[in-house]
């Protein structure tokens, strides 16, 4: 993984495509590399069978997210706090977890859409 300033993302933020996708995930999340091969080439079958390129969009979005969390180290360690809190057990904390990935995820998604436009 790459070395980050204070506050400063890990690699500039690159394009919502799907090979853009991949390298910056190969430099920041290496091990995530096999699901998005994976989920890729479910999307890319679904488009097919469908028709439809919408799997794909979704697909780009959802890495996209992904990728957007995992450039800034702070926002991806409490994502990963929130995930481990959420998979203990304990249903109030539990629910304090789903609440807080649940603003991450929005604030993530937005910070992509304005990006994308």
């Amino acid at each position: 993984m790459t070395a980050s300033t204070a506050g400063q993302p890990l690699i500039p933020r690159p394009p919502a495509t799907v090979t853009a996708l991949r390298q910056a995930i190969a430099q920041i999340a290496p091990a995530a590399l096999p699901a998005f091969t994976r989920e890729l080439d479910e999307a890319a079958d679904q488009s097919r069978q469908g028709s439809d390129l919408a799997p794909l969009w979704r697909f780009i979005a959802q890495w996209s997210t992904y990728v957007h969390i995992q450039r800034h180290p702070t926002l991806a360690a409490d994502m990963r706090h929130w995930e481990e809190v959420a998979a203990s057990g304990d249903a109030v904390q539990a629910g304090k977890a789903a609440s807080e990935i649940g603003r991450i995820l929005d604030a993530a998604h937005a910070a992509v859409a304005v990006h994308q436009r």
